[in-house]
């Protein structure tokens, strides 16, 4: 694999990744303490196969994320006062403080939204490329859905109205290996998601999803192919979230062991990367540790930011309404 990527990319690379484990280490331990209200799922373990995917992106290209959804608009280079801000409900949230945890949306880096909907992303992210391809733009379109949500119908209908239409897609499965408790092998004979591309005449790719180059190197491959107008890929990432499916689920439903956690635990994204940019690409140490701070410190500036601002006006609850 030749990796493309200049140094600077290579530290913002880094960066967004220690951006997303710090903004959900700190939205757990706010929620621990009741400061943030109702669901929230974190991305832990997940961290390469979102930013590499959504660094083989630019600026104004699309990307739909999922329930699991703070860290698609980080990878994407969101700036984290507006997510904070919005996971608390207050009125300088990127959705006014209306959306919390699982509905973030921000347009000024192409984030089209999240949604709490299993699977309904699918359709979005390839309306998106369609209306892209309508304005005679060359934008293509990221969507991130886990295993669970190929078992939904809007799965087989975006993918393949994609494929038909040929359209600038590349839709990004997160396997995890579960659904909520629910293991992959439980619900679908398919042991790669990525064989399903197969049934639609188009690419399917499987990719580690704990090597962020690697997932880049796939992305960027289909990002390609899209923009030439080829059509939709199907990229499967083999990934593992960390911790439980929801942020204090209460006790141990015993669903995976404690030696599959941590298994994966040793192949924490994170550690991985810092190793390879020491041992390949000649970063120090140092350099590294500066952007782990400057990470922890965007996080406490957007904690402090979301705790100062406003709760959202009474009146408005009727903006933003169709009626």
């Amino acid at each position: 694999m030749k990796v493309n990527l200049a140094r600077t990319d290579l530290a913002e690379m880094f960066a967004r990744m220690a951006r997303i484990r710090a903004f959900e280490n700190a939205a757990m331990d706010m929620h621990a303490k009741g400061e943030i209200m109702g669901a929230l799922h974190t991305s832990h373990g997940q961290e390469g196969e979102i930013v590499g995917a959504c660094m083989a992106l630019r600026l104004d290209d699309y990307m739909v994320g999922n329930h699991r959804s703070h860290g698609h608009p980080i990878g994407k280079g969101a700036k984290l006062r507006g997510l904070m801000a919005e996971l608390l409900g207050k009125s300088t949230g990127v959705c006014g403080g209306k959306g919390g945890s699982m509905h973030l949306a921000d347009f000024s880096v192409g984030s089209l939204g999240e949604t709490s909907i299993v699977g309904s992303g699918i359709p979005v992210a390839a309306g998106a490329a369609l209306g892209a391809r309508m304005q005679g733009l060359d934008r293509v379109s990221l969507c991130f859905f886990g295993d669970g949500a190929t078992q939904e119908g809007a799965f087989h209908e975006g993918v393949n109205m994609a494929a038909v239409w040929r359209l600038p897609v590349i839709f990004l499965c997160e396997n995890n290996g579960y659904g909520i408790t629910t293991p992959l092998s439980a619900v679908t004979l398919v042991t790669d998601i990525a064989n399903r591309a197969a049934a639609y005449g188009i690419p399917g790719v499987i990719v580690d999803g704990q090597d962020v180059l690697a997932v880049y190197d796939a992305v960027q491959t289909a990002v390609q192919r899209a923009r030439r107008g080829d059509g939709p890929t199907l990229v499967e990432a083999k990934t593992y979230r960390f911790e439980e499916h929801a942020a204090n689920m209460g006790r141990d439903l015993g669903y995976r062991s404690a030696d599959e956690v941590a298994e994966w635990r040793r192949r924490d994204p994170l550690p991985l990367f810092r190793t390879r940019l020491t041992s390949e690409f000649g970063f120090a140490e140092v350099e590294l540790d500066a952007l782990e701070q400057a990470a922890l410190a965007d996080v406490e500036d957007a904690v402090a930011f979301a705790r100062r601002s406003p709760a959202p006006l009474a009146h408005t609850a009727f903006t933003d309404v169709f009626a």
